[in-house]
């Protein structure tokens, strides 16, 4: 297998700690408010990279971690007038439906910072007594200065390191400038009743620390791999590096990967410019979260990809066609291993999804290969593509809902009439709804393309 590992810019071949046994941690949500599709699209980076692994017959260990303490959620539960845990497990249990929605398989162990204060203390004590970390007024802060090699990750010169002696209280921030940053803050009105003590100030930790602390108690002080989104090359993965190595003297990650990012109509996604959509805001638009699941499948995960409703509609439309091809093929075939082999080849190479799915519509045309054994391989496939095609195995007589057949009666009544664009049109619509249709002489025939939401289970 080769990755290609921010911290080098190289396509690397993956070399595990342990033979056959991989490790890896993904920065998971902060629960203070439902997730956007620009998220949704690193979970589900992190879910492809862990099947890619079980396909190749490795041992995963998967952890992801959930803040649940940071600037946005105690602002958020101050204003809500709720508890943070009442606000955090609220936003959590939502993220939970959400990942089920999109068949991300729920993470091996899924970690709250609330529950690691312990280990967050002990990792802070650890620093400040390699003097690597200092007190200040309001917090313990992380000295970059004294990192070899903070910045490495994000490309930072070691120049730019002593430009400023400033420090930054806020949790995320944006600054060409590299500053010291904050481990534990110290309690102030506005944190209200949430606070822990520690020996050195009673207070809360600041956001990077929780990381490092919880990914370190998981899989210990080096790990394989960790993943997250671009933006958090700096300066969160960055400041995860500079105190874990501070702590432990190891390596703190061997291979990171880093997904891109999504801008909605080629423009960034903000709530300002209201283009800021959820996996419900998409439902809303009769498109589902499978669809949307397939439509990232068709773009390398580095890359930069722009989200409109023509395009996700139009990977929805080979969705449904891929399905009916499932639907409609006779069980009971063989894997074919001269497919599988470029099917390995594709994934293998940086977990290269776009030629996957390319390989899979060669599949379907090739007509040297029967209908079965398509179907089986394709099903094989789906282990790592994740849309629950072994569940459309065999058509399934389901109950027409009285609107959709109004549908069908309409369309059949242009379709007869030789109105074919509206007939396309009235088709479309059926299929939104989870039917196709199919023409016959003696009428249409409807059949409901079931989901995998009826046969998964919660997280």
């Amino acid at each position: 297998m080769k990755i290609h590992n921010t911290l080098t810019g190289k396509l690397e071949e993956f070399i595990p700690l342990t033979k056959n046994h991989v490790g890896m941690y993904h920065c998971g949500p902060t629960v203070y408010d439902t997730a956007h599709i620009g998220n949704f699209r690193t979970f589900i980076m992190n879910d492809i990279v862990r099947r890619v692994f079980e396909y190749n017959n490795y041992h995963v260990m998967q952890v992801m971690n959930v803040t649940d303490i940071d600037d946005k959620t105690i602002r958020r539960s101050r204003d809500e007038h709720k508890s943070l845990q009442e606000l955090t497990r609220y936003y959590e249990n939502l993220f939970l439906k959400d990942i089920e929605s999109v068949h991300i398989l729920p993470p091996h162990k899924l970690l709250r910072a609330t529950d690691h204060i312990n280990e967050i203390i002990d990792m802070i004590s650890l620093l400040l007594e390699k003097d690597i970390a200092y007190q200040s007024n309001d917090g313990i802060y992380f000295s970059i200065g004294k990192s070899k090699s903070y910045g490495s990750l994000a490309g930072i010169s070691p120049e730019s390191l002593f430009k400023s002696q400033d420090r930054v209280t806020n949790d995320e921030y944006d600054k060409e400038n590299p500053r010291d940053f904050a481990l534990w803050k110290f309690h102030t009105p506005e944190d209200g009743d949430v606070a822990w003590d520690a020996l050195f100030g009673r207070g809360r930790p600041g956001w990077s620390i929780e990381c490092s602390a919880m990914a370190i108690k998981a899989l210990g002080p080096t790990l394989d791999i960790h993943t997250g989104g671009s933006d958090l090359i700096f300066p969160h993965h960055t400041n995860e590096i500079a105190q874990s190595e501070g702590a432990t003297d190891k390596p703190f990650v061997r291979y990171w990967i880093h997904g891109g990012f999504m801008n909605v109509d080629d423009v960034k996604m903000s709530k300002s410019k209201g283009n800021f959509l959820k996996l419900a805001d998409l439902e809303k638009n009769s498109i589902s979260p499978i669809a949307f699941r397939y439509w990232l499948l068709t773009a390398h995960y580095r890359s930069q990809i722009n989200f409109t409703k023509d395009a996700v509609s139009a990977a929805q439309n080979a969705l449904i066609k891929l399905m009916g091809f499932i639907v409609d093929s006779p069980a009971g075939g063989n894997i074919r291993k001269d497919y599988t082999a470029k099917f390995t080849e594709a994934i293998n190479n940086d977990f290269n999804m776009p030629q996957a799915v390319a390989l899979t519509w060669e599949l379907v045309h090739d007509t040297h290969i029967s209908p079965a054994d398509k179907r089986a391989t394709i099903i094989d496939f789906d282990r790592v593509f994740g849309l629950g095609l072994s569940e459309l195995a065999t058509p399934v007589e389901a109950e027409i809902p009285p609107e959709v057949q109004a549908l069908v009666d309409a369309r059949e009544e242009v379709r007869l009439a030789k109105d074919f664009a509206k007939s396309d049109a009235l088709r479309k619509e059926i299929e939104s709804r989870g039917f196709t249709v199919k023409d016959t002489p003696e009428g249409p025939i409807v059949k409901k393309i079931h989901s995998h939401d009826e046969h998964t289970h919660c997280c």
